[in-house]
């Protein structure tokens, strides 16, 4: 009764405000950390109430170009006086463009644009069961694609069909048949599960929502290699680790393979817009007919114009090489850290998993200790937090945000001591 009369007369912030406003009305499918954001800018947010945060989490690589980054801001600005919005029933003059560098920066043959990560992905299923069918001639209705435990690849019922994480899948069956999940970074058991049936191995070069888990070296090339004698098809998703987030423009870059699809997402909008598209070899692309596939949203004008900038800009300023230097540079500090809290840290580029012991600390009240330090991150599997800033990010601005880890830590360790 006491806690309730002292909450009637407690004055609340005008974070506290929004909060609980928001929360009358939206369903709670997120939750967030407690901070009411409403401006941002490079490698900065600001609160509602006006405290500065460095992102080191760039909404899951959606924003690495930074914030509101000008030359896209303007390309956006640019365009939307001009064309926002058509359906793909007309031609115009920022697809062919468009399309065209996406060719070029990633070494395949066709583009087909949509809106989301989750539609690419839905997309890139069908790609490799109509493959599967019109050209390995695989039964009708029997095709099959392998997967990897601990996967995430969105949130769309087919999805969460070949999800291995209990929480994205209770209460939303009956599940989309199909699909085979092996372990993640075992070769063995991918080449036990491949039969004649099966179309395609659709995986994540790096597995972010599982922890930032990268497979051995090798592993790549051995999955290419085993595609190749099996004649199945390689998707590789990098809805997150492409795009310059790992050091270079695609982490598939790094063993110097070539998919057959590639999953592309997040970055693609430049913080702007969900741009997503899948890029393809020709034998799998052009068996998409008209009417087999479409989107009223996908490709638009806007989202054209916005997705080639930001390609341009993340060649063109130097952000890929800034992440493979940046990122081993943050990789080396973070592992630097000696604190029994601390059980190890992982990564490629700015793209880094920090583990902490969960007897010890849940990863949620490290993010919570860093957002009040002027951080904000986001933790994964109660475990790891994950650290993922923008690429335009210096030296400097690492460098002080690994004095607020370590003060967050030594903090924590005096509580645990």
């Amino acid at each position: 009764m006491l806690n309730k009369i002292i909450e009637m007369f407690s004055p609340k912030s005008p974070t506290q405000k929004l909060i609980e406003h928001e929360a009358q009305f939206v369903a709670k499918n997120y939750h967030p950390l407690p901070v009411v954001l409403n401006r941002g800018e490079g490698c900065y947010l600001w609160d509602h109430e006006g405290k500065k945060y460095l992102d080191m989490m760039s909404a899951y690589s959606a924003v690495s170009c930074g914030h509101s980054h000008p030359r896209i801001v303007k390309a956006l600005t640019d365009q939307v006086g001009k064309l926002a919005m058509c359906s793909r029933a007309y031609h115009t003059n920022t697809l062919g463009p468009f399309v065209e560098k996406l060719v070029q920066v990633t070494g395949l043959d066709e583009v087909l644009p949509m809106n989301t990560g989750a539609e690419a992905v839905e997309t890139a299923v069908k790609a490799a069961r109509q493959w599967g069918y019109v050209v390995k001639k695989i039964p009708e209705n029997m095709a099959e694609i392998i997967v990897a435990d601990g996967n995430f690849h969105g949130r769309t019922t087919t999805i969460i069909s070949f999800s291995t994480e209990p929480d994205y899948r209770k209460n939303f069956g009956p599940f989309t048949p199909g699909f085979k999940s092996v372990p993640f970074d075992d070769l063995k058991a991918i080449e036990a599960a491949i039969t004649p049936n099966t179309a395609a191995i659709l995986f994540e070069p790096i597995q972010g929502e599982a922890g930032i888990k990268t497979p051995h070296d090798g592993f790549l090339q051995g999955l290419r290699k085993l595609c190749d004698e099996k004649n199945v098809l390689l998707i590789l998703d990098e809805v997150q680790s492409g795009l310059g987030r790992t050091g270079k423009m695609f982490c598939f870059q790094h063993e110097n393979v070539l998919p057959d699809v590639l999953i592309l997402g997040k970055a693609l909008g430049g913080g702007l817009l969900p741009v997503s598209a899948i890029v393809g070899k020709k034998a799998v692309m052009e068996l998409f007919k008209p009417g087999s596939h479409g989107s009223t949203f996908g490709g638009n004008p806007l989202a054209a114009a916005v997705g080639l900038e930001a390609l341009k800009v993340l060649e063109e300023e130097g952000m890929v090489q800034n992440s493979a230097i940046l990122g081993a540079y943050m990789q080396e500090q973070l592992r630097g850290i000696n604190s029994p809290l601390v059980t190890g840290v992982r990564g490629r580029g700015l793209w880094i998993g920090m583990d902490f012991d969960p007897a010890r600390v849940t990863a949620r009240k490290v993010c919570e200790k860093l957002m009040e330090k002027g951080i904000l991150s986001k933790d994964t599997h109660h475990t790891v937090v994950r650290f993922a800033p923008p690429l335009t990010i210096t030296r400097e601005q690492i460098d002080w945000a690994l004095e607020q880890v370590r003060a967050v830590i030594r903090e924590l360790e005096g509580k645990n001591g």
